[in-house]
């Protein structure tokens, strides 16, 4: 019996990526190799509980939340993460997504599973932290994000966009503001200004003060 090890489950209002405000059950693993500054899940860097990969499938199929999310912490560091994202993609009706930090090897990220892979700015205290070759391994529907807390993390994501020739990757490329941070009001002018491809997203469960 796989067993993956769970900080927690819950059902909320996505509030990031092309499928924000849609009903999600989410899946947070425990365990992550990285530690950004801004990070708002420190509570997933502690052991959680260890939960067989049936138990959750019976969980999300109990959810009528159209679309189910596995994150983290960094949820590819865990060793049944593949198994767990290979059952619940057969769940019928739903749309399994996975948000990862882009540091490990996302090709076990199973076929029609969406992966949401993190590019790390340097205000996040983990820039450098992908793993270039991530790049090639997205496929059409993937989506690729980026957290910006000031004018230097645009820039260097503005610059990573333009000469990584983003938008021929992913035509969901995603500009985040750190809550309480960076304006977003600021930032989508930059965006107007500079003409950039990317789509502008305010983390909106937290601005409907929900979890």
């Amino acid at each position: 019996m796989t067993m993956v090890n769970v900080c927690e489950t819950f059902e909320s209002i996505q509030g990031e990526s092309s499928y924000a405000g849609l009903r999600c059950f989410f899946i947070r693993l425990a365990g992550c190799n990285l530690r950004c500054k801004y990070c708002d899940t420190t509570n997933a860097y502690a052991p959680g509980k260890d939960v067989p990969i049936e138990e959750l499938l019976a969980e999300s199929g109990k959810s009528r939340s159209p679309i189910i999310e596995i994150t983290g912490g960094e949820p590819l560091f865990q060793s049944g993460f593949r198994e767990l994202a290979l059952k619940l993609r057969d769940l019928p009706g739903r749309q399994v997504l996975v948000e990862t930090n882009g540091s490990l090897d996302i090709s076990v990220v199973p076929e029609g599973v969406v992966t949401i892979m993190d590019v790390k700015c340097p205000g996040s205290g983990e820039c450098g932290s992908l793993n270039q070759s991530n790049i090639g391994r997205l496929r059409p529907y993937d989506e690729i994000k980026f957290v910006i807390g000031d004018a230097t993390d645009y820039n260097w994501a503005h610059d990573f966009v333009i000469n990584k020739n983003l938008v021929f990757v992913s035509k969901n490329i995603i500009f985040s503001p750190v809550f309480g941070v960076m304006d977003g009001k600021k930032m989508g002018e930059w965006i107007l200004r500079d003409a950039l491809p990317v789509r502008l997203q305010v983390q909106l469960h937290k601005v409907l003060g929900i979890k």
